[in-house]
């Protein structure tokens, strides 16, 4: 397959080392810039693109490589506001035989994939309830580095949706459909983009789950999900514990990231896109479509709308 990379972001080097580990071919590269990737499209004609632009330009870029053909992978967030996701849903609809896939890398996490299974099993009883925790760490060299990231006409939002998204769709697609929520954003920093959001989410099946993110932090510590049902504990701190009522305690070991990335991104980039290669070369569908990509950005948005 004829493999394009558009916008060279900082996520970027985590896609081209997946690339270079599988049987493609990177055909080209591109900043992102309007004039610069149609021109990319139009002449290499890649069969795959990955968008790596700021948040405002991934559905544009996606809408153009579908009208050229391409199948896509999107990092997350789908896009920078909802209505602009809607555009990408309704142009993905015009091209069903392509693929729009969404980097929720974490889904494919050696603890995030256990504690589904235990989950799903129903041996450890119902799920009473949850928790979710990002506790990072942002200075203003970050936004300085790339000044998008604190523009909200460009980038959406602060920590919700750049950060903690990921710790927001793991609640979800662990303890079920997100049916009510109500939360707070906070502005401590001073900055244009929120940097603290607290939220209590309850979910279709009657559990219900707290959440706070936070880029205030003096740290990056671990992201930690923790989640208790009638017979056990599990708790996602990197590893995924299980501490039984019965005394017992399982701990699964997650994957160490490799340097290819930051180590708080985890490890579990190369894994999602080898599988969305593997979904396009099998014709079946990728676990994480667009569909799929939407349900954390739409709760994302009742966040923002709840708290302007």
């Amino acid at each position: 397959m004829r493999v394009a990379v558009i916008g060279l972001g900082t996520v970027s080097v985590v896609h081209l080392a997946a690339i270079d580990k599988l049987d493609v071919e990177l055909v080209g590269v591109s900043e992102g810039r309007y004039r610069d990737h149609r021109l990319l499209l139009d002449e290499l004609r890649p069969e795959v693109v990955h968008i790596c632009t700021p948040h405002d330009q991934h559905v544009p870029v996606a809408i153009d490589a579908l009208e050229r053909g391409a199948h896509v992978l999107l990092e997350k967030p789908v896009a920078h506001v909802l209505g602009e996701a809607d555009r990408l849903v309704a142009a993905a609809k015009d091209h069903p035989a392509l693929t729009v896939g969404v980097c929720l890398q974490n889904r494919y996490n050696l603890a995030s994939v256990a504690a589904k299974k235990l989950l799903a099993s129903g041996e450890l009883g119902a799920v009473v309830g949850g928790s979710g925790t990002v506790l990072w760490h942002r200075d203003d060299a970050y936004y300085d580095a790339r000044p998008w990231r604190g523009q909200l006409r460009r980038s959406g939002g602060g920590v919700l949706i750049n950060q903690a998204i990921h710790t927001v769709d793991l609640l979800q697609w662990l303890l079920g459909e997100v049916a009510g929520l109500s939360s707070y954003t906070g502005h401590f920093a001073s900055r244009e983009v929120e940097d603290t959001v607290t939220a209590v989410l309850d979910h279709a099946g009657g559990a219900r789950s707290v959440f706070f993110a936070t880029v205030a932090n003096a740290v990056d510590s671990p992201v930690t999900i923790e989640i208790t049902t009638e017979r056990a504990v599990l708790t996602i701190r990197g590893d995924l514990t299980i501490r039984h009522a019965d005394g017992r305690v399982e701990v699964i070991t997650e994957r160490r990231a490799d340097g290819g990335g930051r180590d708080y991104w985890g490890a579990s980039h190369e894994l999602l896109i080898a599988d969305f290669y593997r979904s396009l070369r099998a014709g079946e569908p990728f676990p994480i479509d667009l569909e799929e990509g939407m349900t954390s950005l739409r709760l994302v948005d009742e966040i923002y709308r709840q708290n302007t």
